[in-house]
């Protein structure tokens, strides 16, 4: 199954990532210890990085093994993050990233919306899902927003390294039919 390469929201256009977006991901967020400190990659420390995890972005894409879109904000066209949903048979899980400037503007909850609403409305995907540290209070509250529903805590599931070498606890979200 794959997704569309486009989505459109009132206030977003998500998009199929180029290589032609390294420069200003990794000066926008890929570079940012507080944005990575939740997420399962390090701050890339240069430019190279961003483009080496991009042509990873694209090669995911022609493999049909997750498929990740930059996230566009319409008005002025601005780059604000990006989210990658991964299908496993008849369940989806994703993950997103913004970069810190935008938080708390909805740009997350709007992403996120769109892209489990159409993973849901899918034949074949009964589960759509998603985890966050127990300590990310802004990504708890993007997926309840969400509409979303909390099923419990994770224990030393994932490692942020941004925060630790060691599995953190995650809360545990999912989207049912």
């Amino acid at each position: 199954m794959k997704p569309p390469e486009s989505f459109a929201t009132p206030r977003l256009s998500l998009r199929t990532p180029s290589l032609d977006d390294a420069e200003i991901i990794f000066q926008k967020y890929a570079q940012d210890a507080e944005v990575t400190k939740y997420l399962s990659w390090q701050p890339h420390k240069n430019l190279d990085t961003t483009r080496e995890f991009l042509h990873r972005c694209i090669q995911c894409w022609k493999e049909e093994t997750a498929f990740p879109w930059t996230i566009i904000r319409k008005n002025d066209n601005t780059l604000l993050g990006m989210i990658e949903i991964r299908i496993d048979r008849f369940r989806a899980d994703f993950g997103y990233v913004l970069a810190r400037e935008y938080w708390g503007n909805g740009y997350a909850t709007e992403s996120t919306k769109s892209v489990t609403q159409w993973a849901i409305e899918q034949e074949s995907i009964y589960r759509v899902w998603a985890v966050c540290d127990v300590e990310n209070l802004a990504s708890k509250r993007v997926m309840e927003k969400a509409g979303m529903q909390k099923e419990g805590i994770l224990r030393r599931f994932i490692i942020h390294p941004g925060l630790s070498s060691e599995p953190r606890d995650c809360y545990s979200y999912s989207l049912v039919k």
